[in-house]
C-alpha cells in the first residue's frame, strides 16, 4: 500500500493507433484504434490494476508507456521527465529505471542462454557491475526471487513455467527500478502457482519501494495486489477508484458486469450474473457516443450521440457513464 502522494507515473491522453494498409502500394485505409485517450496518475509505491476484456488495449497502453510501442500522441510523464520527447540515447538512460515482466515464460527468455546470462544482459546494457560483483549481484537476484545461485548456468528448458517467470521477474530487477509494468504476468501460470508469484511481487515490492502497473483478466487476483483499479473496455478507461470502492460499489454497467462474472468459493452464495449481449465494437470502426452502448441493459438515447466524460462522482471514483 502506498504511504507517498508523489506521483511516478502521470499519462495524458495516450493514444496509440495502428494503421491498416491495403493494396500493392500498403496505402492507409483506416487506423486500429487501441488505445484512444488513456489518463492516469501513479504514485510512488502504489499499485494500479488495469483490467478488462481481451482486445481492449491493456497490453498495448503498458507498452506504449515504456515506448515499447511509439505512442500516436499523448503525454507520459515518468518521473517529472516526458519521456515522449526523449531521442533514443535519452530514452535508453531512462530505460533501466522502467521494466517490464511478459505474459509468458517461455517466450520471453531466451532459450540459448542460462539464467545468469538472461539476468546478466540487463546489467551488462546499463553498465551496473562487473566481473565477480556482476556475479554476486546476479546469484543475489536468483535468491530474491526463490530460486537460488545453484540455477545460475540452467537453460529455460530446465525450468518450469513458475520458474521461468521468477527469472523475468529477477531480470526485470537487476537494473533496480522504479517502476515495473506486469503485463499478465501469471496468466499463463498454474492455479497453484499464480498465489506464490502473486506474493513474491509484493514481497519484492514491500522490499524495494516498487511501483507496479498491474495489467491482468482475473478481477480477484488484481483486488488482492492493487490500491486501485481502472476498468478498460475498447481503448478507454471507463472506471477508477480505490479497489474496496470499485468491488463494493460498482458505477459503470461494464465494471458491474465484470465482478458479477467472478466466482465465489463458497458454493452456497447465489450471486446474480449480469450476461452481456451482443460483441465488442471494432477498434476500426468505433461507435458515435458510447462505446458500450450496443452492449448495456441501462442504455439512453443520449449514450447513443454523446460519448461520456471520465467524471470524479465523489471521492476520487471515476466513472465514464451518462445514466448514473
Amino acid at each position: 500500500m502506498s504511504t507517498s502522494n508523489e506521483v511516478l507515473l502521470e499519462v495524458k491522453d495516450l493514444k496509440k493507433y495502428f494503421p491498416v494498409k491495403k493494396g500493392f502500394i500498403s496505402k492507409k485505409v483506416n487506423y486500429v484504434k487501441a488505445v484512444d485517450g488513456v489518463s492516469f496518475t501513479l504514485r510512488k509505491g502504489e499499485t494500479l490494476g488495469l483490467v478488462g476484456e481481451s482486445g481492449c488495449g491493456k497490453s498495448t497502453t503498458g507498452r506504449t508507456i515504456l515506448r515499447l510501442i511509439e505512442p500516436t500522441d499523448g503525454i507520459i510523464n515518468f518521473d517529472g521527465e516526458n519521456i515522449v520527447s526523449l531521442n533514443k540515447k535519452e530514452l535508453r538512460k531512462k530505460r533501466k529505471d522502467m521494466q517490464i515482466i511478459f505474459q509468458d515464460p517461455y517466450s520471453s527468455l531466451n532459450p540459448r542462454l542460462t539464467a545468469g546470462e538472461i539476468i546478466g544482459r540487463a546489467i551488462d546494457v546499463n553498465n551496473l557491475a562487473k566481473g565477480k560483483e556482476r556475479e554476486r549481484r546476479i546469484n543475489e537476484l536468483l535468491d530474491i526471487v526463490g530460486l537460488g545461485a545453484r540455477f545460475y548456468n540452467r537453460y529455460p528448458n530446465e525450468f518450469s513455467g513458475g520458474q521461468r517467470q521468477r527469472i523475468g521477474i529477477a531480470r526485470a530487477l537487476a537494473c533496480n527500478p522504479k517502476l515495473i509494468v506486469c503485463d499478465e504476468p501469471i496468466s499463463a501460470l498454474d492455479v497453484s502457482i499464480q498465489a506464490q508469484i502473486i506474493n513474491l511481487l509484493q514481497d519484492i515490492q514491500d522490499e524495494f519501494q516498487l511501483t507496479y502497473l498491474f495489467i491482468a483478466h482475473n478481477l480477484a487476483v488484481v483486488k488482492h495486489i492493487s490500491d486501485n483499479i481502472a476498468v478498460m473496455y475498447l481503448g478507454k478507461i471507463v472506471e477508477m477508484a480505490d479497489k474496496n470502492e470499485l468491488f463494493e460499489n460498482p458505477h459503470h454497467p461494464y465494471t458491474k458486469a465484470l465482478l458479477s462474472a467472478i466466482l465465489s468459493p463458497n458454493p452456497k452464495d447465489k450471486k446474480e450474473r449480469i450476461k452481456l449481449e451482443g460483441d465488442v465494437p471494432s477498434p476500426m470502426n468505433i461507435p458515435k457516443g458510447c462505446r458500450f452502448y450496443n452492449r448495456c441493459p441501462n442504455k439512453s438515447k443520449i449514450c447513443s450521440e454523446v460519448e461520456p466524460e471520465l467524471k470524479d462522482m465523489g471521492g476520487g471514483h471515476l466513472t465514464a457513464c451518462h445514466n448514473i
